[in-house]
């Protein structure tokens, strides 16, 4: 698994990429009450807002971390939003991208690096 100082995970299986969001992210947005997923079919680049995870705080855009084409979204977000606090790092994924460039995932942070980035916030 790989992060990104956004507070996106990203998990990859083949040329495929799951993607959703930190415990830390989902933990600072507080409770989750609703979900907005992509389009199957669009085209992601690096840092594109791809998703909204809302909030009874606050409503936050979910960025995309590599590039690529989502292949799926996760419909069950949009009716069980508290999904992302229960299991932010694992159910709780948001898509699923087929990426186009592995080396983007290198670039990203492992868990070491990231939780040594957390400890400076």
């Amino acid at each position: 698994m790989r992060f990104t100082k956004d507070h996106e995970w990203v998990s990859l299986d083949g040329d495929i990429a799951t993607v959703g969001i930190t415990a830390y992210a989902a933990e600072q947005l507080g409770d989750v009450v609703f979900v907005e997923l992509p389009d199957v079919g669009k085209a992601l680049k690096p840092g594109d807002a791809m998703a909204v995870v809302e909030s009874v705080k606050a409503a936050s855009d979910v960025y995309a971390p590599i590039a690529g084409e989502v292949t799926e979204a996760n419909t069950a977000l949009p009716d069980t939003p508290e999904m992302v606090n229960q299991d932010p790092e694992k159910d709780a994924w948001i898509v699923r991208i087929k990426v186009s460039d592995k080396a983007q995932i290198d670039a990203l942070m492992d868990r070491t690096a990231y939780e040594a980035f957390l400890d400076t916030l």
